[in-house]
């Protein structure tokens, strides 16, 4: 059984203060611990986003992050910024990618150590973040079904991302859940997984493999599992990938493009990162403790 500040149930996170702070009252060792060591989750108040514009608040994001960790890139340009908005692709588009569409997102991690969100605008409806505590995920399943955890921990096929054209390698293979040294790491994108297993150049998943990925999510997906909230303008949300899964309900955005919905999204390699499973280095580059790791190379 896993224990410590990481591992809690949502209406436990909610009563909890200590990871609701103002942006300018942690400095960032403070921050990167109790990213690494604390709840994994931290919400962040009073981001300066309305003095002046779109784009300097981008950018000064991006300076506030690299004092941090490493920005990774985040698609075959190299950018480091990813605007989080509808941008009105059709699904077969490959440019598609969930975070910009106003689909709701299953429960997943992210190619970095940490991701960061900053809300510039929110939608008229929806659009709440959702999050979950993946060391208490582990512990429920390894109580109700310890066969299904078990394969949780070997290696899952993952399809190289539509949007990763500087990587050689069509696919991968990682576990979900996984220890290192004693340290606890869990991965997930069903929506890799699933393409792997939907293409015939690539292993089928087996039924017990199916079985342990739908036992996941119907226990995230549980009352009360969760936490889950509003980012409003301002709000910076900074998450433990190794330590949580998160993801966002859909939303309706405003006809006048100005007021529609956008966050911008870092992804970031932390020099006080944990160290992981030497299974995931095809996918993160690396794998020991504070080194970088993560991010889309740049290609295509």
């Amino acid at each position: 059984m896993l224990s410590g500040e990481g591992v809690w149930k949502g209406e436990d996170l909610a009563s909890r203060m200590d990871w609701r702070r103002w942006y300018d009252e942690l400095d960032p060792a403070t921050i990167r611990e109790m990213l690494e060591s604390g709840p994994g989750a931290l919400m962040l108040r009073g981001f300066p986003v309305g003095q002046y514009g779109c784009d300097w608040a981008r950018a000064a994001f991006q300076e506030w992050c690299s004092q941090l960790g490493t920005l990774l890139s985040q698609n075959e340009k190299g950018e480091t910024v990813f605007d989080v908005a509808n941008a009105g692709f059709r699904d077969s588009d490959p440019r598609m990618r969930g975070p910009n569409t106003n689909k709701k997102l299953s429960f997943h991690t992210d190619r970095c150590d940490v991701i960061a969100f900053l809300c510039w605008r929110q939608a008229r409806v929806g659009g709440e973040n959702e999050l979950v505590s993946s060391m208490h995920l582990y512990n429920e399943i390894g109580e109700r079904r310890p066969d299904l955890l078990e394969t949780l921990m070997q290696p899952f096929v993952y399809k190289r991302h539509t949007v990763d054209l500087g990587n050689a390698l069509p696919c991968c293979e990682q576990p979900v859940f996984s220890f290192q040294d004693g340290y606890f790491a869990c991965s997930f994108l069903r929506v890799l997984i699933d393409r792997a297993h939907a293409d015939p150049e690539l292993p089928d998943l087996s039924p017990k493999q199916i079985e342990a990925l739908d036992f996941l999510e119907g226990v995230a997906n549980e009352p009360g599992q969760s936490i889950r909230f509003l980012q409003q303008p301002g709000d910076i949300l900074l998450l433990n990938n190794w330590t949580t899964l998160h993801r966002r309900t859909a939303f309706e955005d405003y006809d006048n493009r100005e007021e529609r919905r956008r966050l911008f999204r870092i992804w970031l390699s932390m020099p006080n990162s944990r160290p992981i499973d030497s299974r995931f280095e095809a996918n993160f580059g690396a794998t020991g403790a504070g080194e970088l790791r993560g991010g889309f190379r740049a290609g295509g």
